[in-house]
């Protein structure tokens, strides 16, 4: 039997998939790792933890089989985080990671001064606080010492790619979410690297997702105990290995992910780039194009509310105690907004609020308030899509969020859409295993691939009631952020 691992590198952990041949998955392992807030919205972490993490996974992942038959490695990883190496491959300072709000004046610069028009122009999407643009510009600005010390510019899945093949290259999934990328014509943009005071040798190699890379360095193919001719490919950002993962290959397909973030990510045929740029316009996974909405915290709301403010991590029982009758007759509303925003209103200084307590609030509400408050969150970059004629009338559902059945019957009712279970529920994990195949020669294109493993295992309808409640509640959701929103910079 032969073997592909999948990886999917996340904000709090690695995960690690063994997958066969016939699409099953034979084991799992996670390893996790810390991230660094050194300043009130900075979110780092050090690459090296990351490479530690996946040295130590692997070996637990593929200690139970001949090794030799492992023919190829995929990585999906978290999207736009700065990795910055020198002239001798050391990481110049911690990654800056996709939710860091530090770059709120770089954003500003690249909006305001080099403008959305043209940015659109040059890469089909305006500055966002998270992409790695404003990063670059960030480091420039406030450590020159380190900013001239860059010889090689990656995303945090490449540098994993780095350390195991010595190919210094990235996907156009990837890319796409740098503010570098000509995403229509899968180039780097080298006016916007003028703009970045950046040039093309710092730039990684451009390649399809499914496309190998290379193979393993001999010191670490001895170091795991696999075969040196194993294949790498070159992977995806986490959100568009989610997608092959699910099945999202296929032209107007829907998929939206709970997990430390929330995405509404739909794939298309076709080029095409939203007029207010509220969407990304990133390039596939699939070789083809899609359209994506980021929200910066989704199931991290429901953590944060349960463990640091509840005190418990049992969500299941705190969930038990809210019947169906309670759906969208809360007088509580909460924005999720603990990281700021991206889509779609990009603004890093909103901050999550609880609005409507009253004395007779319990925990009970406030908690059905988060889950309700992501919701709506993900429903208002849904009606962005549906404005470009996107009709979304089914979506697959995965992340961690999307293990709680509540939140499953809240996001249901709230967007009034069927939502689909998958029998796999690995999404990133799963799909860069997949491209690992594709790279390989197990299938001749990753719709072969996703159309033979991507099986549903359940479907939720929405309720006729619920839905209608919900739809007022929605309406009142969407007052709250403008009527807040020049308060958020006042406290800032």
């Amino acid at each position: 039997m032969k073997y592909y691992i999948g990886a999917d590198l996340g904000t709090s952990a690695l995960k690690l998939l063994l997958v066969d041949s016939c699409g099953k998955i034979v084991k799992t392992a996670t390893r996790s790792y810390p991230v660094q807030y050194p300043q009130p919205t900075w979110s780092e972490q050090n690459p090296e933890d990351w490479w530690r993490a996946f040295l130590s996974g692997v070996k637990e992942l593929t200690n139970e089989i001949d090794t030799s038959q492992i023919k190829g490695i995929g990585v999906g990883g978290q999207m736009h985080g700065l990795v910055a190496l020198d002239k001798d491959d050391n990481v110049i300072r911690p990654a800056i990671l996709w939710n860091d709000g530090r770059t709120d004046k770089e954003t500003a610069y690249l909006n305001e001064v080099i403008g959305k028009e043209k940015l659109s122009q040059l890469t089909a999407n305006i500055a966002f606080a998270g992409f790695t643009a404003p990063k670059i510009l960030w480091l420039k600005n406030n450590e020159p010492e380190n900013f001239t010390k860059i010889s090689k510019i990656m995303l945090p899945k490449d540098y994993i790619n780095y350390k195991l093949t010595g190919a210094y290259c990235t996907d156009y999934s990837d890319a796409s979410g740098m503010l570098l990328l000509d995403v229509k014509n899968k180039c780097w943009s080298k006016e916007m690297l003028g703009i970045c005071n950046i040039n093309d040798s710092q730039m990684p190699a451009l390649f399809e997702s499914f496309e190998t890379i290379g193979t393993l360095i001999p010191d670490v193919a001895t170091e795991m105990g696999f075969d040196a001719n194993t294949k790498v490919v070159a992977g995806a950002g986490d959100n568009a290995a989610a997608a092959i993962g699910t099945g999202t290959v296929t032209d107007g397909k829907c998929n939206i992910s709970l997990g430390t973030s929330g995405t509404v990510f739909v794939s298309s045929d076709k080029f095409s780039v939203d007029k207010n740029n509220a969407l990304h316009s990133f390039c596939h996974a699939s070789g083809e194009y899609h359209l994506m909405a980021c929200i910066l915290s989704a199931a991290s709301c429901n953590r944060w509310f349960c463990d640091d403010i509840l005190g418990t991590d049992d969500y299941k029982t705190e969930e038990s105690t809210i019947t169906d009758n309670e759906l969208g007759r809360n007088d509580v509303f909460f924005l999720p907004y603990l990281m700021g925003e991206r889509s779609p209103i990009n603004d890093t200084d909103a901050r999550g609020t609880f609005i409507g307590m009253r004395m007779d609030t319990k925990r009970k509400d406030m908690l059905l308030a988060v889950l309700e408050g992501v919701a709506f969150a993900i429903r208002d970059n849904c009606e962005i899509a549906k404005e470009q004629g996107i009709n979304i009338t089914c979506s697959s559902l995965c992340g961690g969020g999307a293990k709680s059945e509540l939140w499953q019957k809240i996001l249901c009712n709230v967007l009034n859409v069927d939502i689909t279970l998958l029998q796999t529920e690995q999404g990133p994990g799963y799909g860069a295993a997949m491209l690992a195949m594709v790279g390989c020669g197990e299938f001749a294109n990753v719709k072969e691939c996703a159309n033979t493993f991507v099986k549903i295992k359940k479907t939720i309808s929405p309720d006729a009631d619920i839905s209608l409640r919900y739809e007022k509640q929605y309406e009142k959701f969407k007052e709250i952020y403008p009527t807040l929103k020049n308060l958020f910079k006042i406290i800032k």
